[in-house]
């Protein structure tokens, strides 16, 4: 709860008010998200599946160079692990079994992964990792060589240029030098295809905002009235990215009981809960070199929505 009530006294009293994007992910929202997934209008999980349904074989023949090498699979943010299933397949017909090492912050994410795992591709040992990336790296530094570190579903766009390079140092630095790397982005295109994205009509996308408030609610004694509070998902062309925000319908006063505090909201206040960029190859290209790996090669689904790049560590 520490970590949540840190985030949440900071974000909310902050100017403007801000959310990470990380506190959507407890059980509940972890569920929103995998239905977000199946969307109609949420193109980007179809897109990168088409790309690991075409791409996977060569993709892990390029990942683990040496043949007779086993290769490690990492996953940060893995979720349900349902996409990561077709490259760990492709790996398996290259080795005997394969060390998979999902991270994220949901536990219950990360079970049912493993649990689908161990009747799909039972030759597949998952050591699932719980917590924050940052937090993942010590265990990860202690996983064999060489690895695959997978980073996927365009997650890396939840950060800003000097976060994502940051976390791609991070993992460089836990890896080691025998380490590939296999980043997701979702590329940019006209917001009429974007928005929507993010604004379905069925609301999940909101329910799954709106749930960060619920989340206060039950894990901090928040008293978040959610019919006072509305989805905006908005296009920022100058930052080439997607937000997301929440904003307040009327004037009000929230108290949040664990932290002692009562936030205050004009009418029309948001907060921003999360980003979502979208990327050109040439700042992909940026982000990999500034976080320690080289580009090898990038695939793209069909009508080029979304693009999934292989990068080595640099030496």
């Amino acid at each position: 709860m520490t970590d949540l009530a840190d985030e949440v006294r900071r974000g909310l009293t902050a100017t403007p008010k801000t959310l990470s994007p990380r506190l959507f992910y407890d059980d509940e929202g972890s569920r929103l998200y995998e239905l977000i997934t199946e969307l109609p209008e949420y193109y980007l999980t179809r897109a990168e599946r088409s790309i690991f349904e075409e791409h996977a074989p060569v993709i892990a023949t390029m990942a683990g160079g040496n043949a007779g090498a086993s290769l490690t699979v990492v996953e940060i943010g893995a979720g349900s692990a349902s996409k990561t299933e077709l490259v760990l397949s492709a790996i398996l017909r290259r080795q005997r079994e394969c060390l998979y090492v999902p991270v994220d912050v949901s536990r219950a994410a990360l079970d049912a992964a493993a649990r689908r795992l161990s009747e799909t591709l039972p030759r597949v040992r998952v050591q699932p990792v719980v917590g924050t990336y940052e937090r993942a790296f010590p265990a990860l530094a202690k996983l064999p060589a060489p690895s695959l570190a997978m980073f996927i579903g365009s997650s890396i766009g939840n950060l800003d240029d000097g976060e994502a390079s940051t976390l791609l140092r991070g993992l460089r630095r836990a890896l080691g030098p025998h380490a590939a790397l296999l980043l997701g982005t979702d590329l940019r295109k006209a917001p009429e295809v974007l928005l929507p994205a993010y604004d379905d009509a069925a609301g999940v996308t909101a329910a799954f905002n709106k749930n960060l408030l619920a989340r206060i609610n039950r894990e901090l004694g928040g008293h978040f009235d959610l019919d006072r509070f509305r989805h905006v998902a908005r296009w920022n062309d100058a930052a080439s990215r997607i937000e997301m925000h929440l904003e307040s319908l009327v004037g009000q006063d929230v108290p949040i009981g664990a932290l002692g505090i009562s936030v205050h909201f004009d009418a029309g206040e948001t907060i921003h809960t999360e980003s979502s960029v979208k990327y050109d190859f040439a700042r992909v290209g940026r982000l990999l070199e500034a976080g320690g790996f080289s580009p090898m090669t990038s695939f793209t689904d069909r009508e080029r929505r979304f693009a999934v790049h292989l990068a080595s560590a640099t030496p």
